[in-house]
């Protein structure tokens, strides 16, 4: 968490690492400090999936996009607004890859919590995203069905 100030509610970024087998680590973030430096609350969560924090952490984010994922998500921007950290209808969602598809998802699936969202390259459709994958990338792809879900075969899942 980088704050602008402590003193008082501010606006605020959840900025959302990519990835998602990634993390935010401890140090020094240059979107961060700029977002923060211009006014901004700027919380950064490591949701399941994230690594670095043990198999189990990771694998439970396991066919979860858009679910408990997206929860650890959610539940971190209303610890926010709870702490007074942030303006409950100022909270924007903003990430790439992975982070933008948790912005497009949040600001779907959660509209009540956020004001807006920015989403850069972040996958809109995962069925689109794995069936773009060129036959050579094969072994990755049957992992990528393991981790985000079987969009061959998953009617719900596809929805």
């Amino acid at each position: 968490l980088t704050r602008s100030r402590t003193d008082a509610a501010t606006p605020m970024v959840l900025l959302v690492h990519g990835g998602p087998w990634a993390r935010d680590v401890w140090g020094f973030n240059a979107s961060a400090q700029w977002l923060a430096n211009r006014g901004y609350a700027v919380l950064q969560v490591n949701y399941r999936s994230s690594t670095g924090f043990g198999k189990s952490f990771l694998h439970a984010g396991d066919r979860q996009w858009g679910a408990t994922m997206q929860d650890d998500l959610t539940d971190a921007v209303r610890w926010a607004v709870s702490q007074d950290v942030a303006l409950k209808d100022k909270v924007c969602i903003y990430g790439g890859s992975y982070g933008g598809y948790a912005c497009l998802a949040g600001l779907t699936f959660t509209p009540d919590v956020y004001a807006c969202g920015v989403d850069i390259v972040g996958p809109s459709n995962a069925k689109t995203l794995l069936d773009s994958i060129p036959p050579y990338w094969k072994p990755i792809r049957n992992d990528l069905l393991m981790k985000v879900g079987n969009v061959d075969e998953d009617e719900e899942f596809n929805r």
